[in-house]
C-alpha cells in the first residue's frame, strides 16, 4: 500500500510504519487503509477494462486483472492502519508436531507481515530459540534511496542483486549448518519473493529452502502463494498438499496436487476451489496420519496382489501349453477363464481396499512416523513389486507341478484309468483358487465379517458354480460336464492333492513373513508387534519405536524439546 501512495497522502506514513510495527510485534494481523476519489468516467473506463480482464479465458487472465487494477490503485491517500487479533485454532501446534514427525515438510505462505509470521512460527514451533534463521529482506537504506527516486529500473536492479547475494550467503550457511546437524530456517518477504520467483534466480532459491527445516514467505500475494507451490511441484516432483482459509488461498489449493479448504469465517471461496473440505486445521492430522497411511497400504498391496493372483493363474496357463508343446489346448474350461477375476478372486480385493487396517487410527495418531512409509514408498518399491511377482511365478510353479506329477500316472477311476484333461483342469483350477484367496487371507491385518465372507465365500462359490455348471447339458458345459460329482469329488486324490498345494504354495510366503517379523520388522510391524504383546501404553518400548523413524523431525515442539534437551545435557558435559 506504501507504494501506491501519493506524494502528497504519505503525510502519516512512518507513523503507521511505526504503528504497524507494534501491532505485528504484537502477534496481531495488520490492515493499511488509503483512499482516492475519482470521477466517473475514470470508473466507467476502470470498470469496462476489469470487466474485459475478468472474463478472459487465456493463461494471462490473472496478469491482466492486476494490471488493470493497478491503474486505479495508485495515488492514494494515507488513513490509517488497524490491527486484529487473530489466533491460532485449537490443536494447531499439536497438529504441525505430529505432521512433521510424519516426515511431512511444512512452508508457511501467509500475506501478514515478516514480525507477525515469525510470532506465528514460534507458537507453531516451526521456529525455536537458538535455531538459526535466514532472513531475506532487501530493504535495505541504499534500496530503500533508489526506490524513492524515479529510476525505477536501477532499483529493481538493486533488489533483484541484493536477493541473489542473500540466497548465496544463507547456502553458504546451510552448507555449514548441515555439517553440525543444525536446523536452518527461511524467512522470505513478498518483495523478495517476486525476486525469487524469477527464472534465472528461483532454482537456487528451490535449493535453499528445500534444505531449510522450515520456510515461511511473508507478505505473499495470492498469485506468488500459487507460484511458489508450483515451483515446488514441478521442480522436486514431491507430491504437494495445500491448505487454507481464504479467498486468497484459491490460486494456491488449485496449483498443489491435493488442495484442502478449511470452512470458516473467512467465506466457502476456499472450500468450493479445494479437493477436501474440513472443519478445523487440527483434523488434517487424521486425515493424512490416519487414512493417508490406510490408503496408501491398501491401494500399494491391493495392486501388488492384483499382480500375483494373475501370475498365479495366468503361469499354470503357460506351464501347461510347454508341457503340451504349445498345441493350443487349454487346460481350463472357457468359463472358467472368464469367471477367474469375475467371482472367485475380486471381492476379496475390494474387501482389502476398503476394510484392512494394519494399525488401529489410535497407533497411527500415537507413532506419526509410520506415515514416513508412504513418503520413503517402502510398501510400493520395485523390490516388493518384484517380490510379489516371484511369490506368483512360484506359486503357479508349485500348483502346476505337483498337480501332474501326482496325475500323470497315477490311477484315479477305479477301472485304473488315469485322469482326463477336463479333471486336470479341475483339479488345477481348485488350486489356483484356495492359494490365492488363502494368501489374500493372509496378507489381510484387519479381518472383518465382509472380508471372510468375501475370501472363504469365493471358494465356496467355485464349488457351486463347478456343481451347477457341470450339470448343464454338455454341449454347453464341454469339458465341465459332471466333473465335480462324477470324478472329483468322491477322489481322496482330489482333496489330499489340494491340500498339499495349498500348503506348500503359502509356505515360502508364511516362512519369509515369520522371518521378516522377527529379524527384520518394517515400522509398521514393529507397531504390531508392541501391540500383539500389550506394550503401547509402555515409554520405554513407544520411545524405542520412535527411535526407528526413517527421517529426523527438525520442527515442532517435539523437536524443539530434543533440542532443548541435548543442549542441557552440552552444557552439563562442558561443566
Amino acid at each position: 500500500m506504501f507504494e501506491r501512495l501519493a506524494k502528497s497522502g504519505q503525510e502519516f506514513a512512518e507513523q503507521t510504519k511505526e504503528h504497524i510495527a507494534e501491532y505485528a510485534d504484537a502477534g496481531l494481523r495488520t490492515l493499511v487503509i488509503a483512499y482516492r476519489e475519482i470521477d466517473e468516467q475514470e470508473y466507467v473506463e476502470f470498470n469496462e477494462q476489469f470487466t474485459e480482464a475478468k472474463n478472459l479465458v487465456s493463461a494471462d487472465r490473472e496478469e491482466m486483472i492486476e494490471e488493470v487494477a493497478g491503474k486505479i490503485e495508485r495515488d492514494l491517500i494515507l488513513l490509517g492502519a488497524t490491527a486484529v487479533e487473530d489466533e491460532l485454532q485449537n490443536g494447531v501446534p499439536e497438529c504441525i508436531d505430529k505432521l512433521a514427525q510424519a516426515g511431512i515438510k511444512i512452508w508457511v505462505l501467509t500475506g501478514d507481515k515478516m514480525e507477525t509470521a515469525i510470532n506465528i512460527g514460534f507458537a507453531c514451533s516451526l521456529l525455536r530459540q537458538g535455531m538459526k534463521q535466514i532472513v531475506i529482506n532487501p530493504e535495505t537504506p541504499e534500496n530503500k534511496a533508489l526506490e524513492k527516486s524515479d529510476d525505477k529500473s536501477a532499483a529493481a536492479a538493486a533488489f533483484k542483486a541484493s536477493v541473489l547475494q542473500q540466497i548465496a550467503e544463507g547456502k553458504r550457511l546451510l552448507s555449514s549448518s548441515t555439517k553440525n546437524s543444525e536446523a536452518v530456517a527461511l524467512i522470505v518477504d513478498g518483495k523478495s519473493l517476486t525476486y525469487a520467483l524469477e527464472d534465472d534466480v528461483k532454482d537456487n532459491f528451490l535449493e535453499l529452502a528445500i534444505g531449510c527445516a522450515s520456510v515461511i514467505c511473508c507478505r505473499s500475494s495470492p498469485k506468488q502463494k500459487a507460484l511458489v507451490t508450483r515451483l515446488v511441484k514441478s521442480k522436486t516432483g514431491s507430491t504437494t498438499l495445500a491448505i487454507g482459509d481464504g479467498a486468497n488461498d484459491v490460486g494456491m489449493l488449485q496449483e498443489a496436487d491435493i488442495g484442502v479448504g478449511i470452512s470458516g469465517v473467512e467465506g466457502m471461496q476456499a472450500v468450493m476451489s479445494s479437493d477436501i473440505a474440513i472443519a478445523q486445521f487440527r483434523f488434517l492430522e487424521r486425515l493424512l496420519l490416519v487414512h493417508g497411511h490406510w490408503c496408501y497400504r491398501r491401494i500399494s498391496t491391493m495392486i501388488c496382489y492384483f499382480f500375483y493372483k494373475n501370475i498365479a493363474f495366468g503361469f499354470t496357463i503357460f506351464f501347461y501349453e510347454i508341457y503340451a508343446s504349445f498345441s493350443g489346448q487349454a487346460v481350463y474350461n472357457d468359463w472358467f477363464l472368464s469367471l477367474y477375476n469375475v467371482f472367485f478372486t475380486s471381492l476379496p480385493v475390494i474387501a482389502l481396499g476398503v476394510f484392512d487396517q494394519d494399525v488401529s487410527s489410535r497407533l497411527c495418531l500415537k507413532f506419526p512416523p509410520l506415515y514416513q512409509e508412504g513418503i520413503q514408498n517402502v510398501l510400493f518399491s520395485w523390490l516388493r513389486i518384484l517380490a510379489w511377482l516371484f511369490n506368483g511365478v512360484l506359486s503357479a510353479t508349485i500348483i502346476f507341478f505337483f498337480c501332474i506329477r501326482a496325475m500323470q500316472h497315477q490311477p484315479f477311476r477305479k477301472g485304473g484309468e488315469v485322469v482326463g484333461l477336463e479333471i486336470l483342469g479341475a483339479t488345477m483350477y481348485t488350486c489356483v483358487v484356495w492359494v490365492v484367496n488363502c494368501q489374500m487371507a493372509l496378507s489381510i491385518s484387519y479381518f472383518t465379517c465382509i472380508q471372510h465372507l468375501f475370501i472363504w465365500g469365493g471358494i465356496v462359490f467355485w464349488y457351486i458354480f463347478l456343481i451347477a455348471y457341470g450339470a448343464i447339458d454338455p454341449d454347453i458345459s464341454t469339458s465341465a460336464y459332471q466333473v465335480f460329482i462324477e470324478a472329483c469329488a468322491p477322489s481322496g486324490l482330489y482333496w489330499l492333492l489340494t491340500l498339499l498345494v495349498l500348503i506348500a504354495s503359502l509356505l515360502p510366503y508364511f516362512a519369509y513373513s515369520a522371518i521378516q517379523m522377527r529379524f527384520f520388522p518394517l515400522y509398521h510391524q514393529m507397531i504390531q508387534w508392541i501391540r500383539s504383546d500389550g506394550q503401547t501404553d509402555d515409554p520405554e518400548y513407544c520411545h524405542i519405536v520412535r527411535q526407528r523413524s526413517l527421517s529426523h523431525t527438525t520442527v515442532g515442539y517435539t523437536a524443539r524439546f530434543e533440542a532443548k534437551s541435548k543442549s542441557s545435557k552440552e552444557r552439563a558435559r562442558d561443566h
